[in-house]
């Protein structure tokens, strides 16, 4: 396969990244939004659905604070990078109680949509290529 027909697959493909993944496991927390900024940059369609304890990466004041390596970024700036390459971000709202998150008040300004389960069972379906952390 040319390097051309590699690009003409790759266009237009739908990826999404289901993160699971919290503070409590801080490296797996940068790799997700590194990964969605590349493959946005490489003409994908990505979203991330942060569900289970992923949900607490959306919440004020977490990712500002947290980093995936001693000395390295700060999630919230892999998090923007992802946003100005285009990713969409999904937070799981019947997660969100159980952390205590409320969804008017305590979510990033990055977010783009709060959703069901059914909205992560529809990306699933349409998805090209699904990636969990």
């Amino acid at each position: 396969m040319s390097s051309h027909d590699m690009e003409q697959d790759d266009a237009e493909q739908t990826v999404l990244l289901v993160m699971t993944s919290g503070p409590d496991t801080p490296a797996r927390c940068g790799t997700p939004f590194y990964l969605g900024s590349v493959l946005a940059a490489m003409d994908a369609r990505v979203h991330i659905f942060f569900t289970m304890a992923g949900v607490q990466l959306m919440r004020r004041g977490v990712a500002e604070e947290l980093r995936a390596m001693e000395g390295g970024k700060r999630v919230i700036e892999f998090i923007r990078d992802a946003k100005r390459a285009g990713v969409i971000l999904h937070v799981c709202d019947p997660a969100l109680p159980g952390y205590g998150i409320d969804p008017q008040t305590d979510l990033i300004e990055e977010v783009d949509h709060v959703g069901r389960a059914s909205d992560l069972g529809d990306l699933l379906l349409q998805a090209d290529k699904v990636l969990s952390f």
